[in-house]
Order: structure tokens, then sequence, then C-alpha cells
């Protein structure tokens, strides 16, 4: 190959490269298109949050937030972990129902749970490695650490494994937006093997973050320990994920039509209510779990208590009140409704996650009180992962075959 052939496939490339990146449009093009609302929003919170990340690497985390040995757990982890993962179970729940009970009619959302999947597990792990510190250490708890005595173990090799299962699942459609028809036909190959595993791994990493909290009895309130709680945490992890699915791709239709196609919108009302059936069943499987934990530990004389009025509003109030208004969107096929059933059953795992990591753990203490209200460092810190994590799905989302089909493809 001589220089000139070698410097024409270089530009070839490098407009290619470009023209992926910018969608076909020129800089000056692309970059006014990035002049929104969301946008200028978005650049004030980075702002913000992104010094105040480096200060936690440089000075520790009582910098941005007031944990201590007694109050090990914030917003880093009752937000971001505990919260975040249940809601990443969408690559695990749409992948079963499409790939292995065979509803096929949910193609069009497939993809989009499994990309919500994967990016949910892998901002768990960034805000552990915000919370933990020491990133270059993040194998030591799968190769040190205590090995398989340790819940912890477990819960950093699930996670690891279910990352690489999930991207593996996601190739298909990296490789139709690069055109690499060679690989995709084995990309789609080992989809099913992939989908098993990932029941597999998520089967268990959602039970055993419960799991940990099974060594603690004496520091979660009785009201939400329980020696089922990991039956509690996979259970719920369930209808939280069908519950953001519905909730993702309303926003996805709503602010990104260009990144669609006539068989998403076209279908997404009926999916939708199809959805909404399968959250109506698994909050009240979930709701009818949890009255038989209080009767099983025999606890009902604490919900005459103020915790027990906080372990009623989020029973009733996130639990039973959407399970109530999906049973009556679903039959009415009141697609709105739906989606703000969705929203309230959506919401109720986060206060649940919150509730069992901080707000009800050495619930004794006489400060705890003062712990409950994070500072506003903390906050910041948050909504800064948080808005990356939106940028870069909304990036992924214009340019990968997730909402839509890829010209030339057929569908496997």
């Amino acid at each position: 190959m001589n220089h000139s052939d070698s410097l024409e496939k270089s530009v070839d490339f490098r407009s290619w490269f470009m023209d992926k990146l910018l969608m076909g449009q020129t800089w000056p093009e692309y970059m006014r298109t990035l002049v929104t609302p969301f946008n200028i929003l978005a650049a004030v919170i980075l702002s913000i949050g992104l010094p105040l990340i480096a200060m936690r690497f440089m000075y520790g985390l009582t910098v941005v937030t007031h944990a201590s040995n007694d109050y090990p757990w914030g917003l880093f982890l009752g937000w971001g972990l505990f919260g975040g993962v249940p809601l990443s179970a969408t690559g695990f729940v749409m992948g079963t129902a499409y790939y292995i009970f065979g509803f096929k009619g949910y193609r069009p959302l497939v993809r989009l749970g499994l990309l919500a999947g994967f990016l949910g597990y892998l901002f768990a792990v960034i805000y552990l490695l915000v919370d933990l510190g020491r990133p270059w250490r993040i194998y030591y708890p799968m190769l040190i650490g205590y090995g398989t005595a340790s819940v912890l173990f477990l819960v950093a090799w699930h996670v690891a494994l279910y990352l690489t299962v999930q991207f593996l699942e996601l190739t298909p459609a990296i490789l139709e937006w690069l055109k690499s028809r060679r690989v995709y036909r084995w990309a789609t190959m080992i989809t099913i093997a992939m989908t098993i595993a990932g029941i597999i791994l998520s089967t268990l990493h959602q039970s055993a973050l419960g799991a940990m909290f099974l060594i603690a009895p004496g520091k979660l309130h009785p009201l939400w320990y329980s020696p089922y709680i990991t039956v509690f945490f996979l259970t719920s992890s369930i209808y939280a994920a069908l519950a953001l699915v519905i909730l993702i791709s309303a926003i996805a239709a709503r602010f990104l039509k260009n990144a669609t196609d006539n068989n998403f919108l076209g279908n997404l009302g009926k999916l939708t209510i199809g959805l909404g059936k399968g959250t109506t069943v698994c909050l009240y499987v979930y709701f009818v779990l949890k009255v038989i934990g209080i009767a099983h530990g025999n606890h009902w004389d604490l919900l005459a208590t103020p915790y027990g009025y906080w372990f009623i509003i989020e029973i009733a109030g996130f639990v039973l009140l959407p399970a109530l208004i999906l049973t009556y969107a679903v039959k009415s096929k009141r697609v709105g409704v739906v989606r703000f059933g969705a929203l309230l059953a959506v919401a109720g795992i986060i206060v649940n996650r919150i509730n069992v990591s901080i707000i009800a753990f050495n619930w004794k203490l006489p400060d705890h009180l003062h712990h409950i209200i994070p500072p506003w460092p903390e906050v910041a810190v948050v909504l800064a992962i948080v808005t990356i994590h939106i940028l870069i799905f909304r990036w992924i989302l214009n340019r990968l075959p997730v909402l839509r089909e890829a010209p030339g493809y057929k569908a496997h």
C-alpha cells in the first residue's frame, strides 16, 4: 500500500467518524443545536457539582457529606446504589420477556430497557466509587477482601459480570450503527445465552443487596427489617423496572421524536398498557408480601408509632395507591394515567430504598434526625451525576438504533 492510499483511507475514516459523531452536521450546525434550555441548566449544575466531586477525591468525604462510622450511607448509596439498581433491572425484565417468554410485540422497547439497565448499573458503580474513594482499588472486594464470606464480594462480582452481559446484549445496536455486518451476525447469535446469564446474575444481585441488611438486624427498624428482605428487594425490582420503561419510553416519545420511528410511536400506547398490567400485578404481590412480613414479625403495634406512620405512607401511598391507579388505568385504557401510576411506583422504590439504607437505619441513635437531612454539597454531587447520566443516555439514543430499526437490517 502506497502513502497516498493510506492517506486516503485515513481521510475516509475521519470523515466517516465525524459524520457518526455529529449526526451528519457540520461543527457550527451541531454546536447551535446544543444551545437549549436543558443544556444550559445542565452546564450550571455541572459547574457546581464537578468541582465538588474533585474536592471529594482530593480532601475526603467530609467535604461533601456528613457520613460517619455510625451513619456510613448517605445519598450516594441510598439514592445511587440502593435506589438505582432496582430501577436498572429494566434490561433483565425486558430481555427475559422478549427473548425467553416470547413477548415479541415488545421489541420496540427491548433495547431501550437494555440501555437503561446498562447505564443504570454503570452509574451505580460510579456512585459507589464516589462514596468509597480509591477507584483504582475497585478490584479489591472481588479478588482480595474476605472472599465468599462477604456479601460485598457477591455484589461486586454480580455487578461486574452483569455489566459485561448487558454490554454484549447491546452490541447488535452498536454494530448496526457502525454498519458492521460480519460481527453483527455473531453478536445476535449469543443474545439468548447472554439473556439467560443476565437472568441468573440480576436475580442474584437484586436479592444480594437485600442480604446485606440481614447481617444488621439490630440496626434496621423492625418494620423494614425482615428475614425475607431478599425476596422484597427482588420482587420490588421487577415492578420498578416495568414502571421505569413506561416512563422513559414516554419521555423519549415526547423529547426525542427524531430518534424514533413509526413502529415505536405507533405501538407505544398499546405497549404502555401491557407494561401497566405487569406493573400492577407485581405491585399487588409486593404489597401482600410486605403485609406478610409484618405479620411474620408480629410488628402490628409498631404501626402506631412515628416510624409506623411513615411506613404506612410508604406502603399505602407508594405501593397500594399506584397499584389501584394502574388497575383503573389499564381497565379503562388510559395511557396517561398508566404513566402517572408508573411515576408513583418509581418514586416508591426510591422512597423504600432510602428508608432502608438511611432513614430506618441506626434509627435508635440520638442524632438520627440530623443525619437524615443531607448537606447541600452531597445533593449537588448527586445532581451532577444524574445530569451526566441523562446527557449520556440522550447522546446514545440520538445516535444508536435503540428507538428505531436500522435500515437494511433484518429484525432478529
